[in-house]
């Protein structure tokens, strides 16, 4: 290779160490509607559970089958998974409710949790109680061990939160409109039935516990609506919540142990653009992280919601200041290697573009059609940079000659520096890599990949991509 000189080399240090322009992030999610998220992590990624509102429903109510799966090591690029688990995998759940068979409706706020190397997911389905799934990874297959409910049916059994404490203690709480816990076994399917009632702990719904209710409601005395989050902060227990009344902020109360006493701390966001939120709340790479939803994607209501993500401090005594939502999210945590083979399905923005599960395996983005794009943000070319980029795509074109459409490839915004173009060549629906050279990629920066061609009509499918040097 002819040896740079030193003025291109100061040239390219100076860019590598310009920051990427910042752009929105949230919602975290823009190929379909989440809900009630669920972080955990583990082994130096952030996994993402939440629900699932569908695009169609019935209007004005909730409309959710199945739990879907993010996740991220840099907070900004999210690799979509899919759905994980549905309501299929609850048989004793497909009883007649609203003229469905059971498996219509119903997939409400999950938490999962890592233990031993089994995944364990809590789920209420639609006030059926709560169930468990089992499984050897966080992808999934789940079963059902139980074929019951872990917690039996009534409405109180929503919003299941869980947690481990440092005695290896595993605690399970969950409500509305009280709170009810239990300490489970070791296990984790099932539950110590020696204390409280059966094995059934109800939390005091006082005003010093919880907050007031304002204005009060006679069959609510509190501030506490539903979606309790655990979480340990030094030697300090904390308990997020959705309070009440309608539209829920978020608040918080603490205690010296996983059930409680709790005190009353106050709130931590205002009411969001849905009329629901749920907190989740979890430490990764030095920060404390709030997960919530609201309705700020295009069509977005209460019924069709999106999570969002912003960092969350606190105070040197440990109380929580309010949080002010942002539409930009959390700075990057770390940078995206684009010489590694990259999930066209991880995103960190995207216009027009939804996800399915691939023929290949794992997942796909589709939907692609003339002006969609997908933002990959913190992207590091290094200071050589890149020269050459593979994309494996399919289109449904019989002829190698035919046009699917191409992929323009543009640095730090939508109409930003062109550093490469790949014309789609027809691959009669079957998966091909191809290939186009790239010329001005360097340093750390946004990567827009802008889809061009034929309008109204889907240009080809997009599994995965890689640039090399």
């Amino acid at each position: 290779m002819k040896k740079p000189t030193f003025s291109a080399v100061v040239l390219l240090s100076v860019f590598a160490l310009l920051p990427a322009t910042s752009f929105a992030l949230n919602p975290v999610i823009q190929t379909m509607y989440t809900a009630d998220p669920a972080p955990i992590v583990h082994n130096g990624t952030l996994y993402l559970f939440s629900g699932h509102d569908e695009d169609v429903g019935e209007k004005g109510n909730f409309n959710m089958k199945n739990w879907v799966l993010a996740t991220t090591t840099d907070m900004v690029n999210w690799t979509q998974h899919g759905a994980i688990a549905s309501l299929r995998d609850f048989p004793w759940a497909a009883k007649e409710i609203s003229g469905g068979d059971g498996f219509d409706n119903g997939a409400w706020a999950l938490q999962v949790i890592e233990r031993d190397g089994k995944w364990y997911l809590y789920a209420p389905l639609q006030g059926r109680g709560i169930g468990v799934l089992v499984a050897d990874n966080p992808l999934g297959p789940y079963t059902d061990p139980l074929k019951k409910p872990l917690i039996g049916g009534q409405y109180d059994s929503i919003d299941p939160t869980v947690y481990i404490d440092d005695k290896g203690q595993a605690h399970l709480a969950w409500g509305n409109p009280n709170l009810w816990s239990v300490k489970l076994n070791k296990n984790m399917i099932s539950y110590d039935t020696s204390v409280g009632e059966n094995g059934l702990i109800r939390h005091p719904m006082t005003i010093k516990a919880l907050g007031e209710r304002i204005p009060a409601d006679a069959k609510r005395g509190t501030s506490y609506e539903e979606g309790p989050w655990l979480y340990k902060r030094n030697e300090r227990y904390y308990l997020f919540f959705a309070a009440g009344p309608l539209p829920e902020p978020l608040g918080y109360s603490t205690g010296p142990t996983p059930q409680g006493p709790w005190t009353y701390g106050g709130p931590v966001m205002a009411p969001q653009s849905a009329f629901t939120n749920h907190p989740g709340v979890v430490d990764y790479k030095g920060k404390t992280y709030l997960f919530y939803h609201n309705a700020a994607l295009p069509g977005g209501d209460g019924f069709k919601r999106s999570v969002c993500v912003d960092e969350l401090k606190f105070n040197p005594d440990g109380s929580v200041p309010m949080v002010q939502p942002t539409k930009e999210g959390p700075a990057p945590v770390g940078t995206l290697d684009p010489y590694k083979r990259v999930e066209a399905e991880t995103i960190a923005w995207s216009s027009g573009v939804k996800i399915e599960p691939s023929s290949a395996g794992g997942q796909n983005v589709r939907g692609i059609h003339d002006g969609a794009y997908i933002q990959v943000r913190n992207v590091d070319f290094g200071v050589t940079g890149a020269r050459a980029f593979m994309a494996s795509l399919s289109s449904t074109a019989k002829a190698k000659e035919a046009s699917g459409g191409k992929i323009e490839i543009h640095l730090g915004k939508l109409d930003g520096q062109l550093v490469g173009t790949l014309p789609v060549s027809g691959t009669g629906g079957e998966w091909k890599q191809q290939l186009a050279e790239i010329s001005g990629a360097s340093g750390v920066q946004d990567l827009f990949f802008v889809f061009r061609g034929a309008a109204g009509e889907e240009l080809f499918k997009f599994d995965y991509w890689q640039f090399s040097k």
